[in-house]
């Protein structure tokens, strides 16, 4: 008797239990469901219109005349009311946003469109086209003034296989002797000057198109001492080569790092037809900032160095001397480059210099030869500055550089032997 009565009692708890469950839970879901209620928005054709004027006597800047403030009768769905007191205005594209009824955007921060309507530009998140136009490329048609033409070539290093692959890509506004044009060009990689690979001949173009590669094969050791020589040929009907200019490019190693192919532009240069001086010629350029204090020196070139071959393995560096007074200030050396007695540099040094100084200071570049057993011996050397210590060409380079602030000068110099004490 007493487990039946327990059962009964079991039973009558469990049985209230899960009414008070099931009571709950209908709670719960009318109050998701009241959440979720959507009612129409109410729009008739005379809420649009006071709404409109009450809308032009409140505001100033007002979009163009709405017609229709409600859905329209092709879109199926109604607006929650946390979205009602909102119009909805057509774009372009065919589809429908909404926009508040309080808003008066600003038209000069607004894109433009042809069309006009500021209700069909008016819209919050739209994208401006121009912030996205990538940068135009003007390398094809900005020449300086008296530009012999320009080339485009790819250079990358292949470490396994030890090869240079050179890739000569197009020449443009070459400067032809003649009216037409029948350029070719020849790659020397320096200081080899005997061997060289050669491109096929464009005929009649001034703007000729290549696409052509070539493979030097060069030891990992040496490739950063190497030099790419592009020269520029102008094949006439007598089958006669005229150069029109060349290219010089050191291969560094910022320039081959990565195993990857570079493409690169470079003008042309007229060739120098000036015989090297007795010690060999030094060409470099000088600029002025004087909003920075900063005299900046581009170490290019050499040529016609007087080596002295018979001590074994030579390299050949150039080292730049800031003076002032005749008393050393600072000292900067180019790299070594190899046994080569028209070596290229391409190196730019910055130097500490305020405007009231230059009347007194001086640079001074000396070129030094290597040779085994860390012994070094001066080639030549150049100095440059005001009329205190220069005079010539010397005095010339540096009183152009300061009539010229902020542009490179560049000059050859020839190289003076410097006498022993």
């Amino acid at each position: 008797m007493a487990e039946q009565l327990a059962l009964v009692i079991g039973g009558t708890i469990g049985g209230l239990l899960l009414l008070l469950l099931i009571g709950a839970s209908c709670c719960l879901w009318r109050r998701f469901c009241a959440t979720l209620t959507y009612e129409e928005l109410p729009g008739t054709p005379a809420m649009a219109s006071a709404a409109a004027s009450s809308g032009q006597q409140d505001r100033p800047c007002q979009p163009h005349a709405r017609t229709q403030l409600s859905r329209p009768p092709d879109v199926p769905f109604v607006v929650p009311p946390s979205l009602q007191g909102r119009d909805w205005v057509p774009l372009h594209s065919g589809e429908w946003t909404h926009a508040p009824w309080d808003s008066c955007p600003a038209s000069g921060l607004l894109p433009h469109t042809p069309s006009g309507g500021l209700g069909d530009v008016c819209m919050v998140g739209a994208i401006n086209p121009e912030l996205y136009k990538f940068p135009e490329d003007k390398s094809e048609t900005d020449f300086p003034a008296g530009c012999l033409g320009r080339l485009w070539f790819s250079v990358e290093y292949e470490q396994e296989a030890e090869r240079l692959l050179v890739g000569l890509i197009k020449a443009r506004h070459l400067q032809a002797p003649s009216e037409t044009c029948s350029p070719l060009v020849k790659l020397y990689l320096l200081p080899d000057e005997r061997r060289f690979l050669q491109s096929k001949t464009k005929h009649k173009t001034s703007n000729p198109q290549f696409d052509e590669h070539f493979i030097f094969q060069v030891s990992s050791k040496t490739v950063t001492q190497r030099v790419l020589k592009f020269s520029v040929y102008h094949v006439d009907r007598q089958r006669k080569h005229q150069l029109l200019g060349q290219v010089l490019f050191p291969l560094k190693n910022e320039t081959l790092a990565g195993d990857c192919q570079r493409v690169i532009w470079r003008d042309l240069e007229a060739e120098s037809l000036e015989p090297p001086s007795e010690f060999g010629d030094l060409q470099f350029c000088l600029s002025y900032n004087d909003y920075l204090s900063r005299l900046t020196v581009v170490v290019l070139r050499a040529r016609g160095l007087q080596l002295q071959e018979d001590r074994g393995i030579v390299s050949v560096f150039v080292k730049v001397s800031l003076m002032n007074h005749n008393k050393f200030v600072k000292c900067k050396k180019t790299s070594a480059v190899l046994g080569s007695i028209n070596p290229v540099y391409n190196e730019t040094f910055s130097f500490k210099a305020d405007a009231t100084e230059l009347d007194t200071a001086s640079l001074s570049l000396t070129v030094v030869q290597n040779t085994e057993g860390d012994k070094s011996q001066q080639l030549g050397r150049v100095v440059v500055g005001p009329y205190m210590y220069t005079r010539g060409r010397e005095l010339e380079h540096w009183d152009e550089m300061l009539s010229k602030p902020k542009e490179l000068v560049k000059r050859w110099h020839a190289l003076c032997r410097i006498t022993e004490p």
